[in-house]
């Protein structure tokens, strides 16, 4: 058994390459071997939001505060809002965010392929955040 204490791990500035906008990551967990999955808080301020990118082995995000906007490639621009639960399939591109006037919270949790548990590519234009 491990027992990780809250508020243990440093938070982290999303990094540029990744986000548009102020994001905070706090990390939550990573397992050990033979596990592969990872959990993180994410939060982003209004307007603030993930580039394209896809998971190996998929991503759930769990809602935690405020509202906010998620798009699969080819798909609508959606809303979500605190206790919605977002899957996305392996190998899906897709970007998630902040709504434009309110921040969000959620917990992402992602599991590692060959050492990877993402891929990220290029960043979300407005034209396609505003939908």
């Amino acid at each position: 058994m491990k027992i990780t204490r809250s508020g243990t791990a440093p938070s982290m500035a999303g990094p540029e390459d990744w986000f548009t906008g102020t994001v905070r990551i706090d990390p939550l967990f990573q397992a050990e071997e033979p596990g592969r999955a990872a959990g993180a808080q994410v939060t982003f301020e209004p307007g603030a939001r993930t580039a394209w990118h896809t998971h190996p082995a998929g991503q759930t995000l769990i809602v935690t505060f405020g509202r906010g906007r998620v798009q699969r490639e080819g798909g609508p621009v959606e809303e979500i809002r605190q206790g919605d639960i977002v899957w996305f399939p392996a190998g899906e591109k897709h970007w998630h965010g902040a709504a434009p006037d309110t921040a969000m919270s959620h917990i992402a949790v992602q599991e590692a392929v060959d050492g990877s548990a993402v891929t990220w590519m290029e960043k979300v234009e407005d034209a396609d955040y505003n939908g």
